[in-house]
Order: structure tokens, then sequence, then C-alpha cells
């Protein structure tokens, strides 16, 4: 019925105005909410996939986390899941990863073979009571995780062919590769980088390259390389012509023509720097706030001190390529820069509590010289051991009199300690050794392994939600030092 001239016009009435009020501020505020791109990164096997599980749950649900003080100071209202930003990139999947868990008996996520993505927007009421007078305030947290493998590959871009190859060569023929590249290196021997180029010669000596890297890490997970990344982990390449390239054992003081062999093999290369690595740097690394590394070092040092020294070069060169300085929530929206840096040692659930310092204590050693850079560029950094998803306990066990600190659990079927194999079912208690009193003494290239006991152990199984219709928290070894150190600033 159209209204009489006394009547008030509906778009007038004081509800009215008060919901499109509402709703103004609410899209101004989505649109003012501040984004932090968290990039979750480290090498090979150093529990990526599980650490971004339990960071997403914690977050949701909430738990034991007196050392995150936005959580523990009881300023989260909220934290739930969003669709993405960027829609070209695959969602992590979240969901699925929970599902293992949830399996009887439970079982660890599968790893990261791809880039993924996934948004949690946190509400909380802001420290500042101006912020306050605002309402509740948001923050926006992309995560981005991607293969170990392909960090690797970011070292490249301040490489040419010739450097390259010198590096890759070099590396095949060190004690802990040389079995692995033997085919490799016999085929190296027959080809001619200076003859016209052969495209079945490019074909069988990137097939030779790939099946040594993959030899060496399948067999020995410590090792680092010198990429590409790719040829461990293709992702959508696997097929590509931006693959079939390898070392050749080139003699700097010789040019090579464009058309021979070795000349094919540096377009290649330069090709898949252009195609490859420089638009995942872009798009990805040089868009990220934060950062955190994990890093498995237990590994290492059981392996012995070349392997520890190994790590460091790893983790050395890969951290050059980053783009670390000052930077704020304000400045993100128009510039993007790693102001806050975290790396994290993890399985701090394979040792006992007793070691947990030492553990963090020996990667603030080995990544030394990396952090110096990335303190000289403006980042704040932090060294951290955790577990992001405990899937043991400790006990004290009396052996021959002698009182050791255990841990235990159910190690995964087929692990084995000496000649005993676990079968999966059965819980044990286990004394892991000592990691060294000294950190610096993990770095000497002649140390011997550290005689540590470790093994693979099942995960604790998700439980579903209680009668209360809450969650129980999954258990962690600091992970809440982790989240306090990433996020806090920007939940202040």
């Amino acid at each position: 019925m159209p209204t009489s001239k006394s009547d008030p016009d509906p778009s007038t009435t004081p509800a009215t105005t008060t919901w499109a009020w509402n709703r103004a501020g609410a899209a101004f505020t989505d649109m003012m909410t501040p984004t932090l791109r968290l990039g979750v990164t480290g090498l090979s096997r150093a529990g990526k996939t599980i650490f971004i599980t339990a960071l997403i749950r914690t977050l949701l649900s909430g738990g034991r986390m007196p050392f995150f003080l936005p959580e523990a100071e009881g300023r989260i209202e909220r934290a739930y899941l969003e669709p993405q930003p960027d829609d070209q990139v695959p969602r992590f999947d979240y969901e699925g990863h929970l599902a293992a868990l949830a399996r009887d008996p439970a079982d660890w996520p599968e790893s990261t073979r791809r880039l993924s993505q996934l948004r949690v927007t946190i509400e909380f009421r802001s420290e500042s009571s101006l912020r306050r007078a605002f309402g509740v305030s948001k923050l926006h947290v992309d995560i981005v995780d991607y293969p170990g493998e392909w960090l690797i590959d970011l070292p490249l871009l301040n490489m040419d062919y010739t450097a390259w190859c010198a590096e890759a060569v070099a590396q095949s023929v060190a004690p802990r590769r040389q079995a692995h590249s033997n085919a490799w290196r016999e085929f190296l021997s027959t080809v001619d980088p200076y003859a016209p180029h052969d495209e079945q010669l490019a074909l069988r000596g990137a097939e030779l390259f790939a099946d040594y890297l993959k030899a060496a890490r399948a067999e020995d997970h410590v090792l680092h390389t010198t990429g590409p990344g790719r040829f461990l982990m293709p992702g959508e390449l696997a097929g590509s012509p931006l693959l079939t390239f390898c070392p050749l054992n080139l003699d700097p003081s010789i040019p090579y023509g464009r058309n021979t062999n070795a000349g094919m093999m540096a377009r290649r290369f330069e090709s898949y720097k252009n195609h490859a690595v420089k638009p995942f740097f872009r798009d990805h690394f040089s868009r990220l706030d934060r950062q955190i590394v994990l890093v498995d070092v237990l590994g290492p040092l059981n392996e012995g001190g070349d392997a520890v020294v190994d790590l460091e070069h790893a983790l050395s060169s890969v951290l050059s390529v980053f783009k670390i300085g000052s930077g704020n929530w304000f400045s993100a929206l128009f510039t993007r820069r790693i102001d806050k840096l975290l790396f994290a040692a993890t399985k701090a659930d394979h040792i006992h509590a007793s070691s947990h310092d030492r553990l963090e204590a020996i990667l603030r050693v080995i990544i030394d010289r990396a952090m110096g850079r990335a303190v000289d560029s403006g980042a704040e950094v932090g060294v951290q051991a955790l577990a992001s998803l405990r899937a043991t306990r400790e006990a004290d066990a009396k052996v021959d009199g002698e009182l050791l600190p255990c841990i235990v659990g159910v190690p995964m079927p087929g692990e084995r300690i000496g000649n005993q194999v676990f079968n999966g079912r059965t819980e044990a208690a286990i004394f892991p050794g000592d990691l060294p009193a000294n950190p610096r003494d993990a770095l000497k290239p002649d140390a011997a392994p550290a005689g540590l006991h470790f093994v693979r152990f099942r995960p604790p199984r998700l439980l579903p939600p209680g009668a209360d219709g809450e969650s129980p928290p999954l258990p962690h070894i600091r992970l809440d030092r982790a989240l306090d150190f990433l996020l806090s600033d920007w939940l202040a």
C-alpha cells in the first residue's frame, strides 16, 4: 500500500538507519581489516603439515596456551576459517588432515606436495582503549604452505649456470652423496659440454641427475642439495621441458656457444629460474610478513657433525634470499617485508623435557650466521624447540640401578631400535639419549653421531567434541610460544 505524506519513510526509521550504519561499519571494518601473511617453510620432513594443522586447530578451538598472551588474557573472542583471497592457489586441506588424526588408529597427515593456503580470521578485544571503543577488532591470518624441496631453489636466483655446475658437481663427490651419484657422474664423464647440442643427451642427463637427487634424499633425508627442487617435487611441472637439464663439467675459463650442450643446458637453467623460481618468489615469498622455518635438528645430530654442518649451509643459502626488515600492518598495505623470523627445532617430543633447552641452543648455534644477516636487515629473530602435536609423555625408568629420563609413546609400525621392531600398537618407554651439553660441539665436522635413539611415534587420536560441545585441546610443546612470537603484536 502506498504511504501517505504523513507516514514516515521506512528507509529513515531509527531501526533501519541503525541497521544501515552497522552494515556500513561492518563493510568498512572488513575493508580495513589488516592481513598478516605467515609463511610456513622448512626442509624436508620437518613437520610443516602437522604444524599448520595444529596451529589452525588451536586457534579455532582454543586450548592450553599460557604463553600465547592474547588467549591467556581472554582477549580472543573467536577464530574461524574464511575463503582465501588467492583463488589460483589450492586450499590447505585442513579437514582432511584432521580426519587422518581422527582415525583409529590415528595417522600423520600426508606431507606437503604443493603450494597451498588457508585464511583464519581472528576477532579479538584490543589492549588499546581507543581501538576497543570501535568494538571487536579483526585480523586475517593467511597461512602459506609450500614443499620444503622448493626452498632449495631460492639460492639459484643468485647463481649463473657455470657457478651452479661447479657447486653441484663438487657436492656429488662428497662422501654422503658419492654412491648415489655414481651413474650420473659416469654419464657426465662421456659428455662434451662444448659439442653441438643433443636433445637426447639432455633428457638422459636430467633423468640420471634426478635419480641421484631422489636416491640421496630417500636414504638420507638430512642432505642439502643445490636444486633444482622441482626435480624432487615437480608439482605442476611434472613432464615439463623446464626439467630437462643438468649440471655439466665446465671449465670456467672456456666460453661455450649458444648451440652447444652447455649452451642448451644454460638456457634451460635460466628458463627454469624465470618460469618456476622467480614467479614463486615474486608471488609468495615477497608478500610474506612473518616467516617460521621448521628444522629437523635431531636427524642431523644423529648422523654426525658433517650432517649438522650440511644443515647449516642449507639454512644459510636459503635465508640469503629472504627479504627481511622492519614493518607494520599499515605499511604492509603498500609493501611486504618479513619483520619477524622464527626458527623452530621440531620433534621436541622425541626427547625428554630436560633436553629441550639444549635442542634450542644447538639450533641457535647452527643458524648463527644466518641469524646475523637477518638481524642486520632489521628483523626480529626467535629460536624455539617445539612439538606442534605431542605424541609422547615423559617418565623415568630404572635401568641397572640408574634412573633414566625416558619418553613413552606408541612407535609407528616397522620402526626399530636395535633388534626390536615395533608393531604400531604397543606402547614403549625409550631412553632417547643425551644431547651435547656444549651446543658448539655439534658443529664440529668430525663430531661423532650423537648416539640418540629416535623412532616415529603414532600421533594421539583426535577425540570428538564432548557433551559440552567443546573440542579437547591438542597436546603440544611450546606451540603457544611460537604463536605468541608470530601473532601477539598484531593482536594487541
